[in-house]
């Protein structure tokens, strides 16, 4: 390489770099398209509006919330991924986002090459609760009572291919043990049937079943978070009670679409770290059954890695299939 082409090659380099720092600077010049990929009011939605409201502080420029339901949030998801690179686009996803490609045949994004993951900002753990005349105190109490008639005991899960549904399908394929799943249109009817005794078990996120396990309603034994969770402190992990690799949780995760400068990926992590340890934002986070995990964009390229190839396998191995 002669001088002139290494004097070019530095240039174009520089130039490169200079043009990022100050789209970082000029970051952002217009309002912030925020799509969650699901409906108003559901948690995913919730912790987006919270996220958008201090963003909208931080950044001084108004963070707008753009509900794309649809296709197990599927539709959103494509949309964010074939948006502009420029940070004015962002995406609050759930954790349909790892399940999602060894779901369904075909998804308009790939996990690994449509985003860059700013930060999976908060999480909350499933939760495998029984109706309080359910004579079982704890996980091998109930695991007993199933073995001796399977068919007489089912799970309640809020639909085919969350990962409270997973967590169920998994827990039979770890245990052996043939119980049925009841998914339903969502984690409040698979609650309600619980509550109501219409099902024997249920697993659904915590969020939705905090109240009723405070109130006693419902009896938790065990959660599938790796420790135990602040908001039901006493119930033990699935691994405590003797089944390791089961943790699965329900993610709030940030993402841009790929292409997306480094600067502005960098501010907006420095953003969601900085809200996520203020009083109020933590308190309604945690509220909500949610623990804060505020990860860095490669511990949540990592996390997605890790979880797309595991939900896979376990879709295949239960037979699980989406038209």
């Amino acid at each position: 390489m002669n001088r002139k082409t290494i004097v070019a090659a530095l240039a174009g380099f520089a130039a490169a770099v200079s043009a990022s720092a100050a789209s970082a600077q000029d970051y952002p010049n217009r309002p912030v398209r925020m799509i969650v990929p699901f409906a108003a009011g559901g948690p995913t939605d919730v912790i987006a509006r919270v996220v958008a409201q201090k963003l909208t502080e931080g950044l001084g420029q108004q963070v707008v919330v753009d509900n794309r339901a649809g296709a197990g949030g599927n539709i959103g998801m494509g949309l964010a991924a074939s948006a502009a690179p420029d940070g004015h686009t962002v995406i609050v996803v759930s954790s349909s986002f790892v399940v999602n490609p060894g779901l369904y045949k075909s998804i308009p994004y790939d996990p690994y090459k449509s985003f860059i993951p700013v930060s999976n900002m908060a999480a909350s753990p499933n939760v495998f609760t029984i109706h309080p005349t359910i004579p079982a105190k704890s996980m091998k109490d109930l695991l007993t009572l199933v073995s001796a008639d399977p068919k007489k005991f089912s799970i309640a899960t809020p639909g085919v291919g969350t990962t409270p549904d997973l967590s169920a399908q998994l827990l039979k394929l770890t245990t052996k043990l043939d119980f049925i799943t009841v998914p339903f249109g969502g984690a409040g009817p698979a609650v309600g049937a619980v509550v109501g005794n219409q099902v024997p078990i249920g697993c659904t996120a915590l969020p939705p079943t905090t109240p009723h396990i405070q109130a006693g309603r419902l009896r938790a034994i065990a959660v599938t978070s790796a420790k135990r969770t602040g908001a039901i402190a006493d119930v033990p992990t699935m691994a405590e009670v003797g089944f390791k690799g089961q943790e699965a949780d329900t993610l709030q995760g940030l993402l841009v679409p790929a292409g997306t400068p480094r600067a502005v990926v960098d501010r907006l992590h420095g953003q969601v770290v900085k809200m996520m340890a203020q009083p109020d934002v933590k308190s309604r986070v945690e509220g909500l059954g949610f623990d804060i995990i505020a990860s860095s964009p490669a511990q949540f390229a990592a996390q997605v890695k890790v979880e797309v190839e595991k939900w896979t396998k376990v879709v295949q191995a239960a037979g699980i299939k989406v038209n």
